[in-house]
């Protein structure tokens, strides 16, 4: 393998573990949330605020791993 193509393969890897985490992270924060709702449809005000702020957090992490891949 030459110097490219290893680089070419850190950044491919590095988008896809770096997007992984997040995507989970999300899609429990999510299912959490609308458990939660389900269970107490009045709290519904209350999570919405909390529940975007730890989406966009987790979405960070993904935007971080973009921007190391684009540097590589």
């Amino acid at each position: 393998m030459d110097a490219e193509s290893v680089v070419t393969l850190t950044k491919g890897l590095t988008i896809a573990l770096g997007g992984f985490g997040p995507a989970i992270g999300i899609a429990i924060i999510g299912s959490k949330a609308m458990e939660a709702i389900g269970r107490n449809p009045e709290a519904a005000g209350k999570l919405f605020v909390p529940m975007l702020l730890g989406m966009a957090f987790a979405e960070a992490v993904a935007i971080y791993a973009l921007v190391v891949s684009f540097t590589l």
